[in-house]
């Protein structure tokens, strides 16, 4: 039976049904997006800040809470909870199959206390998104980021198997991420961080973009993968205070 899934290419993550991501085991099964090797960087670099200001003592409740747009398998936030014992954590995801995952996976790894998961799409309904979270230290998303065009050059495993709509990021790869970004000042607390895994095409076409229509968001870096390819962007929301020295 397991010889029959794999010969009609079925990942193998989803034959076996589970998977290690960092230092988790996680249950895996379709359609549920499988966690990559380069998103365990992205929650190395959301980790690497937090730590550093729960040591300089940056500590109120507005600033020990994460909001992950597109939780799939719980992978991020059930990493983040592990390694921050103080952290709360709001999972989003449109997939009801998703949503159940991280669920499932967070109550094996006993992290559920500090989780709220809601099956809530950020495209069509953002004033949920908004009474969900509010005053996060952080937003940290791996959200769809393919171009369209390139979707049907996916492996077959790929293509046949996952969620289309955890890859597809629309005609440049950047709908889900513009709408990201546009609800980030009102999902952050001052100085709260939006960190993204993107294509590597992106990080200009992001930079462009959130100087031209986000005013609020100052963009930070980018970073690459360990493959040296351009990967990560991580912004950041600007005060008041901020706001009125830029203009003086």
């Amino acid at each position: 039976r397991l010889c029959t899934r794999r010969l009609s290419r079925m990942p193998v993550q989803y034959i076996i049904g589970e998977w290690d991501f960092r230092d988790l085991t996680l249950k895996l099964r379709p359609p549920v997006f499988i966690p990559r090797p380069e998103t365990e960087e992205l929650v190395e670099l959301v980790l690497t800040d937090l730590q550093r200001e729960s040591r300089a003592g940056v500590g109120s409740a507005a600033q020990e809470s994460c909001v992950e747009v597109g939780c799939g398998s719980g992978a991020i936030s059930l990493s983040l909870l592990k390694s921050l014992p103080r952290l709360k954590v709001f999972a989003l995801d449109q997939s009801q199959d998703a949503v159940e995952l991280t669920r499932e996976n967070a109550s094996r790894l006993g992290l559920q206390d500090r989780l709220q998961v809601s099956r809530v799409d950020v495209m069509k309904d953002a004033d949920r998104v908004l009474s969900l979270c509010s005053s996060a230290s952080a937003l940290v998303s791996n959200p769809p980021y393919l171009f369209s065009e390139d979707l049907q050059s996916l492996e077959p495993e790929i293509y046949r198997f996952e969620d289309h709509a955890a890859l597809d990021g629309g005609e440049d790869g950047l709908t889900v991420i513009k709408q990201i970004l546009t609800l980030a000042p009102l999902i952050l607390s001052n100085h709260g961080r939006v960190y993204l895994e993107v294509d590597p095409r992106h990080p200009p076409l992001i930079r462009q973009w959130a100087e031209e229509n986000v005013e609020e968001l100052r963009f930070v870096e980018t970073r690459r993968d360990t493959s040296g390819r351009p990967r990560f962007c991580i912004l950041q929301k600007a005060s008041h205070k901020d706001h009125k020295l830029d203009q003086d």
